[in-house]
């Protein structure tokens, strides 16, 4: 028994201890497993991503990124559809433009279904053919043209071997002159807008037969649908304008006056000769357009 201190019959002082035990990790709970899953989730999406890159062309991946930044119109401004519930008059109706279409922003860009031109386009009273002497002429000298040109390049040994890559079309502009390739020839050097030595000397040709004429001339350039490595370095809309910027200035070389040249386009691949087939060379082709001379407008 122990005794008590100075020798007083006082019980002695017992010092109680408690010692608390924690669980393992218990300070930081479960948050480790909240952002380990966020790490996961956020690696997931950087290979999905990864992949994503990798297996898609540049188009759609431009149309995937479209897709997700669509571009949207604040209908109710621009007066699309009206600003009731059927704003568009009724169920039935074609009016896509609402009650007031003529009070709409998009007029400009969407058309009234009376609105649209018909075959006889250019023959109106102020129209591109309004005058039917003019446009007689016109296609006398285009006839006239056409047999000359056929003439020259039959006396031209060099040349004998374009003829079938030459075709005269009449169409509601005037008179086209195709210049077309296939699989054994090529106007120009292939993915270049430089011209070949026959097909430089056939245009020259064909400058010295229009230069005496007075009709205004434009020039379309033509590719097929074959598609370009990198598109941002060279694309078919860069060479079919090329093209006919080349034709140009072989008809102006030849003695074409420069204030004849009325329009030059290049349209790429979207207006093929051969529809069923979009890759053919035969689509590939510049279309020298002579147009009808316009008359005077009357009131």
């Amino acid at each position: 028994m122990a005794r008590a201190p100075h020798g007083a019959n006082v019980p002695p002082k017992i010092i109680y201890k408690k010692i608390y035990i924690e669980g393992h990790g218990g300070h930081h709970g479960g948050a480790w497993k909240v952002a380990y899953a966020d790490f996961v989730t956020a690696m997931m999406a950087f290979f999905l991503l990864m992949w994503l890159l990798g297996a898609t062309t540049e188009k759609q991946r431009r149309g995937i990124a479209d897709y997700f930044a669509p571009t949207l119109m604040d209908t109710r401004s621009l007066g699309v559809g009206g600003g009731g519930l059927l704003g568009g008059e009724s169920l039935l109706s074609k009016n896509k433009l609402g009650p007031h279409a003529g009070q709409t922003m998009m007029q400009s860009i969407a058309m009234p279904l009376s609105g649209q031109g018909g075959e006889n386009t250019g023959t109106g009273p102020k129209g591109q053919l309004n005058n039917p002497t003019l446009a007689a002429e016109d296609r006398k000298n285009f006839d006239s043209m056409r047999r000359k040109v056929l003439a020259e390049i039959a006396k031209a040994p060099k040349l004998a071997g374009l003829a079938s890559h030459v075709r005269f079309v009449p169409t509601q502009e005037g008179m086209r002159i195709d210049l077309v390739d296939d699989a054994d020839y090529s106007m120009f050097a292939l993915g270049t807008t430089a011209l070949d030595p026959q097909a430089s000397e056939l245009i020259g040709m064909i400058a010295e037969t229009i230069r005496s004429s007075a009709n205004p001339i434009m020039i379309r350039g033509h590719t097929d649908a074959v598609p370009y490595g990198d598109p941002r370095a060279m694309n078919n809309w860069m060479l079919s304008s090329g093209r006919a910027e080349a034709t140009r200035r072989r008809l102006l070389q030849g003695g074409t006056p420069e204030e004849r040249f009325e329009r030059i386009e290049g349209v790429a691949n979207r207006e093929p000769l051969i529809k069923d087939a979009p890759t053919d060379p035969r689509n590939r082709r510049v279309a020298i357009t002579l147009l009808y001379r316009r008359g005077s407008f009357r009131s």
